[in-house]
């Protein structure tokens, strides 16, 4: 630096900013106050720590400390905590247990296999809309009456007033949606328990079913509604039939199914009740799972009033899924009327009860807030195993009534002692 010219500002040390150091190491100069120079090794050393590495590396790192408030649970505490454990685990049992009865009766068999499975199939379509109506902490008991009602909706236009059969389809969906919008609005309106409600229109649609069946029939059964249901194109597409008739020949042609004397197979194809099942679990589940909506149905069922506060449409959600539960029962009922090929007054007797013990078992609380459209399928299947595993069996068939009583009341407590293990644990 040219000796005329001071120091540059960027380059001064200013005089506080130097350390002062009381006791000089041995064989270093004492840094006076004032000096622009210093002791690169000092320097050095004084970064160092006692074990040789830089400072910064040598002091102890700090970690952010432990939040009490978080626990970790491992997977098998999460699985055994879920509502489908119950019925998942009531399944297995039923299948092992009809596995040893049964023995080679042929009930584990294509067919019988085919059997119970359609058997489950219809009652999980709606006992999945009993769950999400139990979930959000309301009941639907005119189920049963509406399978009736509406298998009449759509046989009586059909046979007596010559409609299509996908233009009654139509008037039945309607109609059903449109009473199950009305036990909806009935309820969040009047705020009546929703079992009152409901077992009003339980009385109601079992007798406009009889009155009308009489009326135009003059009987309590509406035949020829079959061929009519198979000759339509909505009926051929949806509703009738199997699925997969021509893999299903294709395998019995190789021998690897069970034949006919007829060179048929023994099973012509997957029932379309079935898939209307598993489309529905699915959706339902999705939406249960993955969607704002959803968490509406689970934070009704849990506190409507904190909900409510929240900014929940309390009454709009309970409303719709009444809605959705007529949906379910209609559709139970086209596609029974279709492969039965007649509507009859007492169709869904009692099914209402099914419908909320497949629900239960499949870990709905009755007090809602908590459930599983997957738990209420295996309370399903296991209905359509012992249903039909009975028939298999040296047991009397009127021993599946004890059963379903058993079961429910087995459910119930095993939920509630689930529940409050796992609330009590958070």
């Amino acid at each position: 630096m040219h000796p005329g010219l001071a120091t540059p500002r960027h380059l001064a040390i200013p005089r506080q900013a130097v350390p002062f150091c009381a006791s000089p190491a041995a064989g270093q100069q004492p840094i006076q106050a004032g000096d622009t120079t210093m002791n690169s090794s000092s320097v050095h050393a004084d970064k160092l720590g006692a074990d040789g590495a830089p400072a910064h590396l040598s002091a102890p790192q700090k970690t952010a400390p432990k939040d009490e408030r978080v626990r970790k649970e491992g997977s098998l505490k999460r699985f055994l905590g879920r509502p489908e454990f119950a019925s998942l685990a009531g399944a297995i049992l039923v299948f092992i247990v009809f596995g040893f009865a049964a023995g080679d009766s042929g009930m584990f068999n294509l067919d019988g296999v085919v059997n119970w499975m359609q058997v489950a199939a219809y009652l999980g379509l709606i006992s999945i809309g009993a769950c999400v109506l139990m979930i959000a902490g309301e009941f639907d008991l005119s189920i049963g009456s509406m399978i009736g009602f509406a298998g009449m909706m759509v046989a009586i236009p059909t046979v007596y007033f010559h409609w299509p059969f996908w233009l009654a389809v139509l008037f039945a969906f309607a109609g059903s949606m449109a009473l199950g919008w009305l036990n909806g609005y009935l309820v969040v309106k009047t705020r009546l328990p929703s079992f009152i409600v409901t077992l009003a229109f339980m009385f109601i649609l079992r007798g406009l079913t009889l009155a009308l069946s009489i009326m135009f029939a003059n009987r309590t059964i509406v035949s020829g509604v079959g061929d009519l249901a198979a000759n339509d194109w909505l009926g051929s597409w949806l509703f009738t039939g199997n699925l997969g008739s021509g893999l299903f020949h294709w395998m019995a042609a190789h021998g690897w199914i069970a034949t006919m004397a007829n060179g048929q197979p023994l099973v012509a194809g997957i029932p379309k009740v079935i898939a209307w099942w598993l489309v529905l679990a699915l959706g339902a589940s999705f939406v249960l799972a993955r969607t704002r909506f959803g968490n509406w149905i689970f934070a009704v069922g849990g506190d409507a009033n904190a909900a409510k506060n929240v900014g929940v449409p309390v009454k709009r959600v309970k409303t719709s899924l009444f809605v959705f539960t007529a949906f379910c029962a209609c559709l139970f009922a086209v596609l029974q009327v279709a492969d039965v090929g007649s509507a009859a007054a007492d169709r869904g007797l009692q099914k209402e009860f099914e419908a909320i013990i497949a629900a239960v078992i499949g870990g709905a609380l009755l007090t809602g807030g908590y459930g599983s459209v997957i738990g209420a399928c295996f309370g399903a299947l296991i209905f359509g195993v012992v249903q039909i595993g009975i028939t298999y069996t040296n047991l009397n068939s009127d021993w599946f009534r004890v059963f379903l009583g058993v079961m429910l009341l087995v459910a119930v407590l095993f939920n509630n002692y689930v529940r409050r293990r796992v609330t009590e644990a958070r």
